[in-house]
This record gives C-alpha cells, structure tokens and sequence, in this order.
C-alpha cells in the first residue's frame, strides 16, 4: 500500500492507494493528543516517514511544534517540547540507513536555525549546539524575516550514516561527517539558498541541490561545485527529486522569483527534467497544469519504484511513471479551498 502525505496550510492531507487515494485531512484539533494545539494554525511545514516503522511519521509545524504519528496519520502526538525550544519546526528529516535501534534516526531543524537528534523515535532530544558556532550564522539571515534564519531543508546521506546536511534558509549549505557533533561551515562556491537537497544510494558522494540562486551540484560531498543550468529560463528554484532507480534523472521546479513560486494568486511556475541524455534541462508540459496560476510543485521519488514520482501543488495531486517525462493527475476529490493554498511538504511511504 502507498500512503501520501500533503502538507497544506490548516492540515495533513493522506491518502493510501488501497483507498483509492481519497483523501482524509489530518493533524487537525479534533485528532490530536495535546490541549495546547491550536487547529486555526497548523501550518505543517515538513514530514517524513521512519523507514522501519512503515505506520510511524513525523510533522513540524510553524507554531505548533513537533508531532509523530503510528497509525499512518490518524492520530497525532506532541514530542519534543522538552529539549525543542522553538515551535517553529521548519524541517524534519528521518535516516534511510537502518541505525540497528527499534527507529531510524530522526533530525529536527528549527527557526531561530537550531539542529535537534533523536535515536529512540522522538522520546529523547538532543541539540547540537556546535552547529551554531560556524562563522557564517553571523551572517543567516531569512529575507521575509531579516532578524532571524531557520534550517529549510535536513539531508541525512543515502550512504554513509555518519553524514548528514543542513540548509541554512538563506545563508548557507553546511555538513557534519560525524552525526552532528561537529560542522563544516559552506563552500563559497555552492548554493547560498538550498531549498531542497538530495543524496542518491546509487551516486556516493554526490549532492543535488535546488535553490534560489539556482541548480547546484557536486560530486565529491560538497569540495566542488557546478551549476548546470543551460535550458533552465527559470532560475528560482523549489522542488527537486531523483529517480530512485537513475541518479541521472533529476526534476525540479522553477520560478521567477518567490512571489510566483509559493502564492496560489500570483503563482507561476515550471516543471524541468534531465537525464543522462540531455546536454540541458527540458521543460515538462505533458499532464501538467497550466504554469499560470501554479504554485512551484513539490515532488518526491518511490523508492521502490524506480522511475515513479508523485508531484503536488495547490492544483493538486500528479503521479509520473516513465521517469517524469509525463504526468498524469491523481483523480480525487480536491476541494475548492486546496486551489488557494500553497502545500509545504510532501511525503510518501510503502507498507
């Protein structure tokens, strides 16, 4: 069974395939085991699923904390909030590497940018403070909100358990090769506005990275960087995702600028795809909503399906199974008010 999970401004969206991906909205007042949380502002901002616990996934939220599901999103539980001082909690991520404990290791990054590692499946917390100490938070600094950052994106790599990479939203790309005790501050010649960062199990030691200075690469973690963006018109970058079964095949998805990428009012935006075969990116059109009005759609690769992708944006729900070459949208109910609303994470799991 597949289960996808949506984050959109009030709520969890879900829907597994063996119903049909009808979906039943989540994390919301009435299936909550807290008394502090408040339904009228959810806003979740990421989530991820624990690969050895297939019911078992996490959400931050913008005001609400941290919260972990083992039902498959049916019921919600507030974590963290004795080590977690921020309820600004702007990216979660869960290793895909078996730790050999009973939960993968889980990452959580707050605003103000702070680093949080749980190995026990959110019961315990640990902050990593070294994080902080790097030379270049002096100069952090979040655009909308100048006075403070956040970590936008957490990259634990598909290949080596010890690495794991933060996105500083705006300022910097840093890594540890050690679970977090220690960092290495950016490379000046990487991305300064990493919104989504990859790793592949098949390409070791090569990052992917989709920002809003552009499209990044490397291929030896981050030593050396390229910028591939020829075919790309579009420069301001989002969503990003590789082909489980082909590090060549990657898509994102681009704007103008922020305005057009993330306002259902103002939105438009694109879709691009390469692969081994293109010497530059290629706009994607087929089964794709018209970019005129579009919000920069988010994605996700089936691990377990090589060449499968699930996209979504406030226009809805879209599956690829040739490698994103085309798209075809998921038929269910999308009610008038997702159109106006922008999603902030996608999430997806195989039982």
């Amino acid at each position: 069974m597949t289960t996808i999970m949506v984050g959109i401004q009030n709520s969890i969206l879900v829907l597994n395939s063996s119903g049909g991906f009808k979906i039943q909205e989540s994390l919301k007042g009435t299936n909550l085991q807290s008394t502090a949380f408040d339904p009228l502002k959810t806003y979740p901002q990421c989530i991820s699923f624990d690969p050895l616990n297939p019911y078992r996934a996490y959400c931050g939220t913008l005001g609400n904390g941290m919260w972990k599901t083992d039902d498959g999103g049916q019921t919600w539980s507030n974590i963290g909030t004795d080590v977690i001082s921020s309820s600004y909690i702007m990216s979660v991520a869960v290793s895909s590497l078996n730790s050999g404990n009973k939960f993968n290791k889980v990452y959580a990054g707050t605003e103000p940018s702070a680093l949080y590692i749980s190995n026990d499946g959110g019961d315990s917390w640990e902050k990593m403070e070294t994080l902080n100490a790097l030379p270049s938070s002096k100069s952090w600094s979040f655009p909308p909100r100048p006075w403070t950052h956040h970590i936008r994106w957490i990259e634990p790599d598909s290949n080596n358990p010890d690495y794991v990479f933060a996105a500083i939203e705006a300022g910097a790309l840093v890594q540890s090769h050690d679970g977090g005790k220690t960092w290495i501050d950016r490379n000046e010649q990487g991305p300064y506005d990493t919104h989504t960062l990859a790793t592949h199990p098949r390409a070791p030691k090569r990052l992917y990275s989709s920002a809003g200075d552009g499209y990044f690469e490397s291929f030896d973690y981050g030593e050396s960087w390229i910028s591939p963006m020829k075919g790309l018109r579009h420069s301001y970058l989002n969503g990003l995702a590789i082909d489980s079964g082909n590090p060549e095949v990657v898509i994102v998805s681009a704007a103008r600028g922020p305005g057009e990428a993330y306002s259902a009012e103002n939105g438009e935006s694109y879709v691009y795809r390469k692969d081994e075969d293109s010497k530059k990116w290629k706009e994607v059109l087929n089964g794709l909503p018209e970019p005129h009005g579009s919000t920069t759609m988010l994605f996700v690769s089936n691990l377990q399906v090589p060449g499968e992708f699930y996209g979504v944006n406030n226009r809805g729900l879209f599956i690829s199974t040739d490698s994103g070459n085309s798209w075809k949208k998921i038929v269910t109910p999308w009610p008038r008010e997702y159109l106006l609303q922008t999603p902030w994470a996608i999430a997806i799991n195989e039982a």
